[in-house]
């Protein structure tokens, strides 16, 4: 069995992109390893130093997760900032890390480029907070996209230089865990890209029919097919895409002929997608809202899930002081 460890953003809410593409394989994943998903509360100061409202954005998060069927029971489940040793072996992490090379990371020169006004230490050291996250539970495995490679890269080197340095075998080396297969892209609504925050494109969890069915009805088209078209557009096609996770194969079936015979019309296409759109969020976002409101729970869910965390936090943390020569009088 692997171990494996992800960490959750605590910032923004879930949308489909994040649904298709992580959340229903971390359901699967949960079942077949020993699983830590965290919720990184301490990595979102470095873009939102002063945040309106921490908890509220931690709670919101939480819910949508266990609402989309993570499991407490079968997975640990916790809060980055309610487990203090990751902050200690963070420190000690960065006594092992260098300027030139965190400096060199294309994440840190991207963000330098958006937030210059805000060029942070946390920002610098976002990939030793990271490797602590992930080391600090001996991850073998950890499910990355692609801009976050290099800084699972960086992790493995930290791994490394440890036992190096105090010549031992203790961190393994984690991998990039892809499921067994590529990893699903959900595109956006603006015809370009993929689904995201950021990008104001997406269809959220939470987001209610009224707005979901606006959100469609505005989404970029082109034209229409001609006849002999050849190559759909990139507009179109991302329409599809997104019909084939939510709508009935006869529905995408119907639709696809209607645009090879140069007859489809978009209105009906968006309202029919708008309709299946609706029909597939409806029970994720009541069960959100009936989590969300049930404040036991919840903190059952993270109480619990700090404990397990911690267990083994603290054994990793111990023997980390011991190798590095910490010793009590």
């Amino acid at each position: 069995m692997e171990t494996v460890v992800s960490g959750i953003r605590s910032t923004g809410n879930l949308h489909l992109g994040n649904y298709f593409g992580a959340i229903c394989n971390f359901t699967k994943m949960q079942h077949e390893n020993d699983c830590y998903f965290f919720i990184a509360d301490y990595h979102s100061l470095t873009t939102h130093p002063t945040p309106a409202d921490l908890h509220g954005n931690v709670r919101r998060v939480l819910s949508e997760y266990l609402a989309c069927g993570i499991d407490p029971e079968t997975a640990t489940i916790y809060l980055q900032s309610d487990v203090q040793e990751v902050a200690e072996l963070y420190l000690l992490l960065n006594m092992m890390a260098y300027v030139g090379e965190l400096e060199r990371t294309t994440t840190f020169k991207d963000k330098v480029r958006l937030q210059p006004e805000n060029v942070n230490a946390g920002l610098l050291t976002y990939p030793v907070l990271m490797a602590a996250d992930i080391i600090i539970h001996k991850a073998t495995k950890v499910p990355v996209g692609k801009d976050q490679e290099p800084h699972l890269e960086m992790t493995r080197k930290f791994a490394r230089r440890f036992n190096n340095m105090y010549g031992v075998e203790f961190f393994p080396e984690p991998e990039a865990y892809n499921f067994g297969k590529e990893l699903v892209k959900i595109p956006g609504l603006d015809g370009t890209g993929k689904m995201g925050k950021s990008e104001g494109n997406g269809i959220y969890l939470t987001d209610s029919e009224k707005v979901i069915r606006k959100k469609v009805m505005s989404a970029v088209t082109d034209s229409g097919p001609v006849e002999n078209y050849q190559n759909m557009s990139e507009p179109v096609k991302n329409l599809f895409t997104i019909m084939e996770f939510v709508s009935d194969p006869a529905t995408v079936n119907y639709f696809r002929e209607k645009y090879n015979l140069c007859q489809i019309r978009y209105g009906d296409l968006k309202k029919q997608l708008a309709v299946d759109l609706n029909a597939f969020v409806k029970p994720l976002r009541e069960r959100i809202i009936e989590i969300s409101a049930d404040d036991e729970y919840l903190r059952k869910v993270v109480q619990t899930g700090a404990g397990k965390a911690r267990e083994k936090a603290a054994r990793t943390v111990r023997e980390v002081r011991e190798i590095i020569g910490f010793k009590p009088f």
